[in-house]
């Protein structure tokens, strides 16, 4: 049974896919769980977002903000939620964080790329797999 969940997400529709399995995986014991949705912003990002914004702390609400609603759709659901914000390289970033916080299970969405753009780009659900010490669940 999972009941400590780290869910990465990146906003995009492949997390929404993987929020929604997440729930089906726990459903029968939904009240024992807990899901925290983690975000990790890179270098590059978290730039943007400071001169999109004007400053850091206004990115960093700005940032919370942009998962309240996924926060408030898992809670709906009956399950505990929460989000945490990451600063770094999202799949070292979030290894890390995964195999420090004893989690249960780790969910992340599939970006769906071709093997020419993972050869190129690399792909942090491949990287989760490989070195997250929990099961990790890569939702297509």
């Amino acid at each position: 049974m999972y009941t400590k969940i780290l869910l990465a997400s990146d906003g995009s529709e492949h997390s929404h896919r993987a929020i929604d399995e997440a729930l089906k995986m726990v459903d029968p014991y939904k009240d024992k769980v807990h899901i925290e949705v983690v975000y990790a912003v890179d270098g590059d990002q978290s730039k943007k977002d400071v001169l999109k914004y004007g400053d850091s702390d206004t990115a960093s609400l700005k940032r919370k903000e942009k998962f309240q609603s996924t926060i408030e759709y898992i809670e709906a659901k009956g399950l505990a939620a929460d989000i945490t914000i990451l600063h770094g390289q999202p799949a070292e970033t979030l290894i890390e964080y995964a195999n420090e916080g004893d989690y249960d299970c780790v969910l992340v969405g599939s970006r769906g790329r071709n093997k020419f753009q993972t050869l190129i780009l690399g792909s942090v659900s491949h990287k989760l797999v490989k070195y997250i010490q929990c099961p990790v669940v890569v939702v297509k």
